[in-house]
């Protein structure tokens, strides 16, 4: 005699390892670089192909609710909401290697900070010097200055299993202070129309979080409330909402409670939220932010011949890797700042 509910509760058993495999495989770095590439290179075929206006368009359908100002497009809601994620994962990783790894030394934590500092100053100069006296177009100097961060850190994960752990470290640190000073140029620079109000309150969600977050409460029906309220009223201020992520990131405790008391609550979130972020968030940001139309060669012979395009991409491909690479060499030699495995290379 059949018994399905027998038989549902075996399968049921047997579809939890092979999804645990599933998310097994997301958490690996070089699966979500992989998935991310994938991404951006269909998303700039199809732009460029003759089907490009449905791309466009897709990048353009708008849903969510009106009554929270949330009724966004699809290509707003993967750069301002799911971007968040990737972010939120990336703040635990990062306040996890300033409190227990290798950044929690002062000395190490100074030498990719500055190196940051370096890759958007000297892209800066670099632009505005090859556009000075084009008032129209100088101000377009932050451009070159920011590093994607997905994309940056899409690579690394692909290449750094052929890398020195502290090299890792160095880069991820690069990459996420690089872009926490693109945001904040963003905010002070180009934020026209910055609601303090929404801001002010987004602080209260914040702190609830940050309260639970530190007495070590996981339930997901509290936390997720206050982080989406944290998300909705940095976004209603006109400040970039991944902000919201970063500061959730950080807010999450990394010291375990007691030895033997298992992985603390940063490592437990980044567990439970990077194969989300890896499958998910990045590949759909990849999608939407990577569709550019290049115009076949004579678009790209003209954009060639552009000063804004010239200045972009001199500042980018000459300049960041300059400004890095002085800002890092300046620093290990005349301070005592150090960070193993990256201050020999100098």
């Amino acid at each position: 005699m059949s018994n399905p509910g027998g038989r549902q509760r075996l399968l049921g058993r047997g579809s939890w390892p092979e999804t645990a495999r599933i998310a097994d495989v997301l958490r690996k770095e070089t699966v979500g670089g992989a998935l991310l590439l994938v991404a951006a290179v269909v998303a700039l075929a199809w732009a460029n192909s003759p089907w490009s206006a449905a791309y466009f368009a897709l990048g353009k359908v708008q849903v969510g609710p009106e009554a929270l100002h949330l009724h966004l497009t699809l290509g707003a809601w993967a750069a301002d909401g799911l971007l968040a994620i990737f972010f939120f994962v990336a703040g635990l990783e990062l306040k996890r290697e300033f409190v227990a790894g290798d950044l929690r030394d002062p000395a190490r934590a100074a030498v990719p900070v500055a190196a940051a500092v370096g890759g958007v100053l000297v892209p800066a100069l670099l632009y505005t010097a090859l556009n000075i006296g084009r008032s129209r177009d100088i101000a377009g100097w932050a451009i070159p200055t920011a590093t994607d961060i997905a994309f940056a850190l899409a690579v690394l994960a692909i290449i750094g299993s052929h890398l020195p752990s502290a090299l890792r470290t160095f880069l991820l640190t690069l990459a996420v202070v690089d872009d926490l000073i693109a945001i904040t140029i963003i905010a002070v620079f180009y934020t026209h129309d910055l609601q303090v109000a929404p801001l002010l309150l987004a602080l209260i969600p914040l702190g609830l979080f940050t309260l639970a977050v530190q007495r070590r409460i996981r339930f997901w029906w509290l936390l997720l409330p206050l982080a989406a309220a944290t998300w909705t009223l940095v976004h209603a201020s006109g400040v970039h909402a991944t902000v919201a992520g970063i500061l959730l990131g950080f807010a999450v405790p990394v010291v375990r409670q007691a030895a033997g008391a298992g992985p603390g609550l940063a490592e437990h979130f980044e567990h439970r939220w990077r194969p989300l972020s890896a499958s998910v968030a990045v590949p759909v940001f990849a999608f939407f932010a990577a569709g550019v139309t290049v115009g076949g060669l004579s678009g790209l012979g003209n954009a060639l011949r552009d000063p804004v395009s010239v200045g972009v991409l001199v500042g980018l491909v000459v300049g960041k890797p300059v400004g890095v690479l002085a800002a890092t060499w300046l620093v290990a030699h005349f301070t005592r700042a150090e960070l193993a495995g990256v201050s020999g290379l100098f």
